[in-house]
């Protein structure tokens, strides 16, 4: 393996071939060679507003290149490979196209003609920048506590209420957003509108830094009316919907994870091999040998629950729900240790803030969390090992 020396990787199908169809192939090699040349090189943002700027320009960038077909096909693998040049290109960059999947996916799937002409088409072509809205300030990972109302009035729903952790929150122009329709019927009394970022009643609230650059904040809605055809799907069918829609896009998460782990991987070894300490290289000490091993078999465990989660949900099933907490479960942990891993192996200059494994460490550490923690995931998982066998 060649070190990365700052140019994007191509993620090698051949691991997960079985898993991969013949297009899926040379998608591989066109992804990793736009995000080598195009992506790669631009200088990360070093603070909040200036990962903004770079959010929308890295969004028209993608859109005209074409990588947001992959989430209009609904081509999860497709999105995978595309995950993984972004994840070890550039996190912010994966960031972007993640959430042009989560804020239009539920748009494909449940939005009438008019909805995915107006919102969907411009957010494909990157002419459009999407958010997902669903986490509250008392409502992560319990999501039908959520305390945001959407009223019913005559032709229109009212909104009120506070969303937390948006991503492209103050950025974006729509909002995906979940709000409860009946207080009194938990996740059943859930639905889901789209709703324009100029609409009266919405606003900005604040930014909310992360430690690394990323366009996150916290958004208000305050008697902010939207026309009802707004609505995606039946009303107090939206809790399912952002099931369905973080089922098809949590394994992507794993595949992101692959891709910042696969960069660290690189730079790791490629630090190993031309340091010299004790009179020889790094890598002719055992116990290096013996941690790069396990970060490469680490990784292909990852990758390979990750396509395993993709290639079901491309094959039609309706819910992939434990192959996905899997995936995404696996892949983040796993994907964590590899980066911490290298971290050590590169010493001193891996903590500087130049370093891209440095820029890796501060990024990966949100996988774990957003689209649903890990802990959570391995609920999901239990719940089904144990339902299928008191069934």
């Amino acid at each position: 393996m060649k070190p990365y020396e700052g140019q994007a990787c191509t993620p090698d199908p051949r691991p997960v071939r079985a898993f991969l169809e013949t297009q899926h192939l040379a998608l591989a090699g066109t992804f990793g060679a736009f995000a080598a040349a195009e992506i790669a090189p631009r200088p990360e943002p070093v603070d909040d507003e200036a990962a903004r700027r770079e959010a929308r320009d890295l969004l028209a960038r993608l859109g005209g290149a074409g990588w947001f077909e992959a989430i209009r096909r609904q081509d999860w693998r497709g999105c995978c490979l595309a995950r993984e040049s972004l994840g070890a290109a550039s996190p912010l960059a994966d960031a972007v196209f993640a959430l042009q999947g989560l804020g239009t996916l539920p748009i494909l799937l449940a939005g009438s003609a008019a909805l995915q002409e107006a919102f969907a088409a411009p957010a494909m072509a990157g002419r459009s920048m999407a958010a997902f809205a669903m986490t509250e300030p008392g409502a992560g990972s319990d999501v039908a506590a959520m305390a945001t109302t959407a009223r019913r009035d005559g032709a229109d729903y009212v909104l009120d209420g506070v969303k937390s952790l948006i991503s492209n929150a103050g950025i974006a122009d729509f909002y995906t957003v979940f709000a409860s329709t009946d207080p009194t019927g938990g996740g059943k009394g859930i639905s889901c509108f789209v709703v324009p970022a100029d609409s009266k009643g919405l606003r900005f609230v604040k930014a909310q830094v992360l430690s690394a650059p990323h366009p996150l904040g916290e958004i208000a809605f305050e008697g902010c009316r939207v026309p009802a055809t707004s609505r995606l799907g039946d009303e107090g069918r939206g809790f399912g919907l952002g099931l369905k829609t973080l089922d098809r896009l949590r394994a992507t998460v794993g595949a992101a994870a692959c891709g910042m782990a696969t960069r660290a991987l690189e730079e790791a070894i490629g630090h190993i091999r031309v340091r010299r300490q004790f009179g020889k290289p790094l890598a002719d000490f055992q116990l290096v040998q013996v941690k790069i091993a396990r970060m490469a078999t680490e990784l292909a465990a990852a990758r390979l629950l990750v396509y395993r989660a993709a290639w079901t949900a491309d094959q039609g099933a309706e819910r992939v729900t434990t192959e996905a907490a899997m995936a995404k479960s696996y892949a983040t942990e796993a994907a964590q240790r590899i980066v911490d891993d290298a971290v050590q192996l590169i010493g001193g200059s891996g903590v500087l803030a130049a370093h891209p494994v440095d820029r890796l460490y501060r990024s990966v550490r949100a996988l774990r969390i957003y689209e649903g923690t890990t802990e959570i995931q391995q609920l999901v998982i239990a719940g089904a090992l144990l339902g299928e066998a008191g069934a």
